[in-house]
């Protein structure tokens, strides 16, 4: 159930705070005063689409929060991702600045709008003002039915299994058309595959081959150049190593004279060290390598191989081995899909799988739309359509998506007439009935604890908005419904009743709410009825409709 919502910078409103209460609260006020600017606060709070364009001139930043208690079904969610639960309940916030930039919180975590939608379809179900339009569409009436009978889930089932199938269909048709131009490309492929097999080079072996031949190629240079250096350090007539020794014992006798030479001797004796270390890593160095040409011309014929390869296929010799792996790849694809016979069968068992998913949410929609049907025609006779009949029909189709049937609803006005296509037959005012009657009917069978009713009643008045008033009133019973009217006849069956009107700020206009006592809400009621002019009859009427 919502508990408190706060808005603040949005649209026209500059700081608004409401309190709501279970049961059926009513949102009134005259036109253009922003009655479903709160409906699209909340909207934005539950994750929908916002953009600058809600920013209240002239302020930094949109601000919503929104404040529920929580089910046993929302505190699973915010369980599984990570969101702790503050006091039995859950703290949705959105922010957007005059720059378009959004931000997200869910009890204070940062959070998506992606996030905030999957948690606001547990918290609030709303039924917009157009609804009844949407329901011309075929899309808007299948998905109606799925959504009542529970079968989304198998709709989705049946759209990729259609996908999966289709596309494997889609292979065959093109391989059977190409047949040609498919076993050349495997005939050059399996080339490729096997020159490169042939070749095998492995991942960094172009690199350790360069190396070894430059090693090999220079041996000679290198053996000098490492015997010359070992000469000069330790093994010519006066070896530099030998001078530094000697010159450290001289040093050394110094400095018992003058301990000022100490730093110096500090600084040879470790270069001396460094310097027998060097001999050793020189004599190791010199009996490791060796003039091999053997071994060179084998490196020098690796190379040549490799780099041909690499210049016909046009590639760095250090990409060759991907390029391999990845020919081959291409190679196995190639070799599946240009087996005829198993990609009919194939396609064979992916159609029986759709096929299964789809009879089978075939079986849900026709279970479901024989109920729905009853139950909208039994809430036709409450809202003047005595005699009225709404049924769904199935009719077979092409297998597509959706599944192997197109949905369409049919309405009969009164007594005696065959049900018709509802886009042809149904009036404005029939349709906003229907629509309001599915609404509430699919309302009652979900579990979603606040429904919200944008101007659904409109195009109903008379009677019939009594009857409407009636009807949210007992859903507001089990849940918390908070609906947005035109109407005194539903506004007087309100638990809570809130009204929205706009002033002048210092030349802006400014859309407030404020909640109304027993005597506000006769005036309100007065308002309605009588338009501009409140007299001691609109007054009369509207404690009469408020005593009902």
């Amino acid at each position: 159930m919502l508990r408190t919502l706060s808005i603040r910078d949005f649209v026209i409103v500059d700081a608004i705070e409401l309190e709501f209460a279970p049961g059926f609260s009513v949102f009134t006020g005259e036109t253009g005063a922003g009655k479903s600017i709160l409906i699209d606060a909340l909207a934005l709070a539950l994750g929908g689409r916002g953009d600058a364009s809600v920013v209240r001139e002239g302020a930094a930043k949109a601000d919503i929060t929104a404040d529920f208690s929580a089910g046993p079904d929302v505190a699973a969610w915010l369980e599984a991702h990570e969101f702790s639960e503050e006091d039995g309940g859950v703290l949705l916030r959105r922010v957007i600045d005059n720059a378009g930039r959004s931000k997200a919180f869910i009890n204070g975590i940062a959070a998506t709008a992606t996030q905030l939608r999957e948690l606001g379809e547990l918290l609030v179900d709303i039924h917009g003002q157009h609804a009844h339009q949407s329901l011309l569409k075929a899309d808007a009436q299948r998905q109606l039915l799925d959504s009542q009978a529970g079968l989304l889930d198998e709709a989705k089932a049946v759209a990729a299994a259609y996908k999966t199938w289709r596309a494997l269909a889609k292979q065959r048709e093109e391989f059977e058309v190409n047949a040609k131009n498919v076993l050349l490309e495997r005939e050059r492929l399996e080339w490729q595959v096997s020159e490169l097999e042939k070749l095998a080079v492995k991942p960094g072996e172009w690199s350790d081959i360069s190396n070894e031949h430059s090693r090999l190629s220079h041996a000679a240079s290198l053996i000098d150049g490492a015997q010359e250096a070992l000469n000069a350090i330790s093994e010519s007539e006066s070896p530099i190593l030998s001078q530094l020794s000697s010159l450290t014992q001289k040093l050394g006798k110094l400095t018992d004279v003058d301990a000022a030479l100490k730093p110096v001797m500090d600084a040879l004796e470790p270069a001396q060290i460094q310097l027998q270390e060097a001999v050793y890593a020189l004599n190791d160095y010199l009996g490791r390598v060796e003039l091999d040409p053997a071994r060179l011309r084998q490196v020098d014929g690796r190379m040549e191989a490799i780099h041909s390869t690499a210049r016909k296929f046009r590639l760095a010799p250090d990409d060759l081995p991907q390029e391999h792996a990845k020919l081959a790849e291409e190679l196995k694809q190639l070799a599946d899909a240009s087996d005829l016979d198993a990609l009919r069968a194939q396609e064979a068992k992916l159609q029986a799988a759709y096929t299964g998913a789809a009879q089978k949410l075939s079986k849900g929609r026709a279970k479901a739309a024989k109920a729905l049907g009853e139950a909208v025609t039994a809430a036709m006779q409450d809202l003047s359509m005595s005699g009225g009949r709404f049924a769904i029909a199935l009719e077979g189709c092409e297998p597509a998506a959706y599944g192997v049937e197109q949905v369409e609803f049919l309405v009969a006005g009164h007594a005696g007439v065959a049900p018709r296509p509802l886009a042809k037959v149904a009036s404005g005012g029939e349709l906003a009935r229907i629509a309001l009657a599915i609404s509430v009917i699919a309302s009652s069978s979900t579990a979603t604890p606040t429904l919200i009713f944008d101007e659904v009643d409109s195009g109903i008045g008379g009677g019939v908005a009594e009857v409407v008033g009636r009807l949210l009133k007992r859903l507001g019973q089990d849940r918390q419904v908070l609906c947005v009217t035109h109407l005194p006849q539903v506004a007087s069956q309100g638990n809570q009743h809130f009204q929205v009107s706009k002033r002048n700020d210092a030349g802006k206009t400014v859309s407030q709410i404020e909640a109304l006592d027993a005597k506000s809400r006769v005036e309100e009621i007065a308002r309605m009825l009588g338009g501009l002019e409140i007299t001691a009859t609109t007054r009369k009427h509207a404690r009469e409709l408020l005593a009902l």
